[in-house]
């Protein structure tokens, strides 16, 4: 009875509630991704890790929606609002529906480009991926409003409606086949709109002022060009491999990947209450470098104990989460670990900046996303060094951000 009064006095609110939730789903997609690895085994766990990365780079690519929509959405008000956030679900959806459409048409070459079983598979996401965009406006409208508790759900409705349908087919109807993680996925998209805000869409000709569309469009601009780089960093090291060495090796180091990335999705949390905060005290007159110091501290601990971890029980870590048949990337998931920790840092200096209409940090994030894919196209004798030119782009990347972090203080 005391315990219920004391829950009842402290309140929760709605960042602290949307940071569990965002754990509970990154916990969530851990365990799908998990629960596939070792009912797949690593030849097929590949495939399903083509499909996997696919969604990440389709989340990505619709995180500049998301992003341009959270902003403005904290900026513009009223009947200014109404004609915004109409005119970017018409852009969002026409985005969507080429990328779709793409997507559908050149199956067959994607197939052949990543040695997967099936061409059916990528014709099932394409479905969905104007449905995606959709949902990434919807979600950046509660996340410029702060409604994260709206925000916290559409999140929960999309994961767990991915791994319980997946699950569902699977057992029911016993196929193992990429197929059926495809199918999983569309059906995700679609509970991932609740909750939906119909009345913001309208299909009638908006009018937005030049200066307001031009702000609009450098923004849209340049978060597209970083999202880029987000996508070359954070998955063109899987679609390599996958390109470069057989389905079995792909797969185990696809298992690699998803264990050394928990820093990235935690750090994730963090880049998602960044903007609007940093947006809100540019707004107010207020300094935000506080703001970055305490994130970086939030990134830097955690990312420190989980690279302590995965060095100090490597066989462990993989043998409970994906079992022995995974066993030989023990030796590299600490090193991994450490590539993805100073990505992960390196982001929140690059958001921030963003935040800041400064894009310089976008830039540079850019060219050592480029970088990173030039170092494992010309050096990928082995797995491990694959993770060893991750380790060297990504730390020549935290290296530069600091030095402008540093010359840019000077000069304020």
């Amino acid at each position: 009875m005391q315990l219920a009064t004391i829950l009842k006095s402290k309140k929760i609110t709605q960042e602290q509630l949307f940071m569990l939730s965002v754990l509970a789903v990154n916990g969530g997609n851990y365990l799908y991704n998990l629960i596939l690895g070792r009912v797949l085994g690593p030849a097929a766990f590949a495939d399903a890790a083509v499909l996997i990365t696919f969604l990440l780079v389709l989340s990505f690519a619709a995180m500049t929606f998301q992003l341009v929509t959270a902003k403005f959405s904290m900026l513009f008000e009223y009947q200014l609002f109404q004609s915004f956030i109409a005119k970017v679900y018409q852009n969002a959806f026409a985005v969507g529906l080429l990328f779709g459409v793409a997507i559908v048409v050149f199956a067959p070459t994607l197939q052949e480009i990543f040695n997967t079983s099936s061409s059916t598979m990528f014709v099932v996401f394409g479905c969905g991926v104007p449905i995606y965009f959709l949902m990434s406006v919807n979600r950046g409208v509660f996340q410029g409003k702060k409604a994260f508790k709206l925000l916290s759900i559409t999140y929960q409705t999309e994961m767990w409606s991915r791994l319980l349908v997946t699950l569902l087919l699977i057992l029911v109807l016993d196929i193992k086949s990429p197929v059926i993680i495809a199918i999983g996925i569309l059906a995700s998209f679609v509970f991932g709109l609740i909750p939906f805000k119909s009345s913001n869409v309208s299909f009638k000709r908006q009018t937005i002022s030049q200066t307001h569309k031009k702000a609009i469009r450098s923004f849209f601009i340049i978060t597209a060009f970083y999202e880029l780089t987000q996508i070359i960093i954070n998955n063109s090291d899987i679609l390599l491999v996958k390109h470069y060495f057989e389905s079995y090796e792909a797969g185990l180091y696809a298992s690699l990947a998803l264990i050394g990335r928990i820093v990235y999705f935690i750090a994730w949390m963090f880049v998602m209450l960044l903007l609007p905060t940093v947006v809100q005290l540019k707004k107010d007159g207020k300094e935000t470098a506080s703001v970055l110091f305490k994130y970086i501290g939030y990134i830097a601990g955690i990312s420190l104990s989980i690279v302590v971890g995965c060095f100090s029980f490597p066989e462990l870590i993989i043998q409970l989460l994906f079992g022995d048949s995974y066993i030989a990337m023990a030796p590299l998931l600490y090193k991994y670990a450490i590539a993805t920790s100073l990505f992960a840092i390196s982001n929140i200096f690059a958001y921030y900046y963003l935040s800041l209409d400064k894009y310089i940090p976008v830039v540079i994030s850019g060219i050592f996303g480029m970088l990173q894919v030039a170092l494992v196209i010309g050096y990928h004798d082995s797995l491990n060094q694959v993770v060893h030119m991750q380790i060297v782009a990504m730390a020549l990347l935290l290296v530069i951000q600091i030095v402008f972090f540093k010359a840019t203080s000077k000069k304020a």
